[in-house]
This record gives structure tokens, C-alpha cells and sequence, in this order.
């Protein structure tokens, strides 16, 4: 059960106090099927072009699946975030490309962040979370352009003096992550890269465990609030695995256009990310 909050007025001893009211959010037949076509663009997206897909999530959950509260779409993407990312995590692991000495000491740090953020997001006013969430997509839809060909150290490890930029690079991309309830994936990776120095495959398998674990701390951060729509989720999650499935095997097929994909997908996020921008700039 997901829980959207009015303020009511309380007068006491001539002060006049505000304390939030929960009401239980209920979903339409249609309001279903659109959530869980929503996870499956987000999924495909996911399986097409890699990492970026997940931040879809919150304008798809706020302007097609109708989520009236922000940070209800927040907190409920954030689960969803983590499900995917852990699904994929496990088929990297497998494939022996997570750097896990590496990977461990950055998520741990970013939690830290995750939950601090999380705490931040939901302090701030919904319409204003949803304008700077709009930037952040500017931010992002700008890495998927820029070109990663750097080689990078296959034997890298975590030592004393790589240490110390893994953590605060863990503890400020968790911060973002929780902060705007996004898995931070194109965030993540150029500051594994950075931090350690290791090949861009290996940063990609590596971030998915933050990634997870970002997701999954700020999950519950919105869910102690009462800030996620848990039937959502499961629609999400569903829809994202089926249509991850199909966007893993569109990809091979379009393997020789995936630098076309990528361009198109950061094209339709930075479209979204600008009608967000126009339609909460007035209240930021």
C-alpha cells in the first residue's frame, strides 16, 4: 500500500502547527497497464542502450502512470532501479568483470550518501524535486554522448591510495543517487574510472553493485516515510525484466548502430527532461 500526504492544520495554544496525513494511493485497471508498459519501455531501454534507461522511471510514473505525489514516483522507482540492477549484476558477476574490492568499499560509502540524500529529497517541495530531477537528466543524457574508449588497467585493486577517492567518490554519486532516486549508473562509472583507473567494462559491471545498493537504501528510506507505491513496483519490476529480455536481444540485432541508439535515446531524454523542466520552473 503506497500513501500520499495532505498537510492538516492543527491550532494549539494559539500556534498554529502542520502534520502530515497519509491517504491510501489506489491504482486504476488502467493505471496498472500503464505501469507495467512503463517498466517495460524502462527495461527495453535498459537492454538496448545499457545504463540511462532507469531515468525514465520517475517522468514515466508521474506524467503516464498518474503518481499525483513526486516522491511517492521517487521512492517506488528506487526499487525498481535496484531489482533491474541486481538482476544484471548477476549476469556480470558470472561473467567474472566485477572488480568486487573495489566495487564493495564504493557502494558501502554511497549508502551512507543514499540515505542522506534520500533524507533531503524528501524535505524538498515535489514540484522542485521534479525541476532539478529535470537537470540531472540534462547531465545524464550528455555523458551517454560522450564517447568512453579509455583502455584502463585490467589488474586493478583496491590499495591505500586508491582508497580514499573511492570513498568520496562513493559517498557524493550515493548522495546524488538518493537525493533524486535514481540509480546513478552514468554517474557511477566515469567515477570508478577515475578513482581506480579500470577499464570501462569493468566499471560497468562494478557500478551495478552500487547501483543496487543505492537503490535499495534509498528505497527504504521513502518506504519508513510511506513514500512507495509497493504494487507499482511489482509492476515495474515485472514489466522491466520482459522488456529487458527483449531490448538484450534488439541489441544484439542493432550491435552495429548502437552508437546511433544512444544518440536517439539521450535525444528523447533530454525532450522529457526539458518538458519537466517547463512544467515545474515556475514553482522552483
Amino acid at each position: 500500500m503506497c500513501y500520499w500526504y495532505g498537510v492538516e492544520q492543527q491550532i494549539l495554544l494559539g500556534l498554529q502547527l502542520q502534520t502530515r496525513v497519509y491517504f491510501p494511493l489506489i491504482f486504476s485497471a488502467t493505471q496498472s497497464v500503464l505501469g507495467l508498459a512503463s517498466g517495460m519501455l524502462v527495461g527495453f531501454s535498459l537492454g538496448l542502450v545499457g545504463g540511462g534507461g532507469s531515468i525514465l522511471a520517475v517522468p514515466l510514473m508521474v506524467y503516464v502512470v498518474g503518481v499525483p505525489q513526486p516522491h511517492v514516483a521517487i521512492g517506488t522507482s528506487a526499487i525498481a532501479v535496484a531489482a533491474n540492477a541486481a538482476i544484471n549484476l548477476s549476469n556480470h558477476a558470472r561473467g567474472g568483470t566485477v572488480i568486487w574490492s573495489c566495487a564493495l568499499v564504493f557502494a558501502l560509502s554511497g549508502m551512507f550518501g543514499a540515505f542522506g540524500g534520500s533524507i533531503l529529497g524528501k524535505m524538498l517541495d515535489g514540484q522542485k524535486l521534479l525541476a532539478l530531477f529535470s537537470i540531472v537528466m540534462l547531465v545524464i543524457a550528455a555523458l551517454m554522448l560522450k564517447t568512453r574508449a579509455r583502455v584502463g588497467l585490467t589488474d586493478v585493486k583496491i590499495s591505500m591510495s586508491n582508497t580514499p577517492a573511492i570513498i568520496g567518490l562513493g559517498l557524493v554519486t550515493g548522495t546524488m543517487s538518493g537525493f533524486f532516486g535514481i540509480g546513478g549508473g552514468f554517474l557511477i562509472v566515469p567515477a570508478l574510472m577515475l578513482a581506480t583507473g579500470m577499464p570501462i567494462m569493468n566499471a560497468v559491471s562494478s557500478s551495478l553493485v552500487a547501483v543496487t545498493a543505492f537503490g535499495v537504501t534509498t528505497a527504504l528510506s521513502y518506504a519508513w516515510s510511506g513514500l512507495v507505491s509497493w504494487d507499482l513496483a511489482g509492476l515495474f519490476v515485472a514489466g522491466g525484466i520482459a522488456g529487458g529480455l527483449l531490448g538484450t536481444r534488439s541489441a544484439r540485432h542493432l550491435s552495429e548502430r548502437r552508437g546511433a541508439l544512444n544518440i536517439v535515446f539521450a535525444t528523447v531524454i533530454i525532450v522529457v527532461a526539458i518538458y519537466m523542466l517547463l512544467r515545474n520552473i515556475d514553482v522552483s
